[in-house]
């Protein structure tokens, strides 16, 4: 082994999952296995992201605020504990009588 070869806990230090899990090479053996087994559908789907928001996928919208109308949704925002865009969408549901 040369000097600048890395070293097993190296390597691991340097990669790791996305939970934070070092990457060795019998993970990555116990991960092809897996892939050439095949996975089913429900295994490929998509988990997480955002939840919907109603009755389909949302859109979003781009609004132009001035700084004091802005300054008054980040301060709504903050006493409420939300995020702005759920203030906003308060906003319009009431604004517009919609459920």
């Amino acid at each position: 082994m040369t000097p600048n070869e890395p070293t097993m806990s190296s390597h691991e230090n340097e990669h790791r999952t996305s939970g934070g899990v070092p990457v060795t090479d019998e993970l990555v053996q116990r991960s092809a296995d897996q892939a050439d087994a095949g996975y089913g559908p429900a295994a490929l789907r998509r988990r997480g992201g955002r939840p919907p928001l109603g009755s389909g996928p949302a859109d979003v919208v781009p609004v132009r605020l001035d700084p004091e109308l802005r300054a008054a949704l980040a301060s709504r925002a903050d006493s409420e504990h939300t995020s702005a865009s759920d203030v906003i969408r308060q906003a319009l549901r009431a604004w517009l009588d919609v459920a």
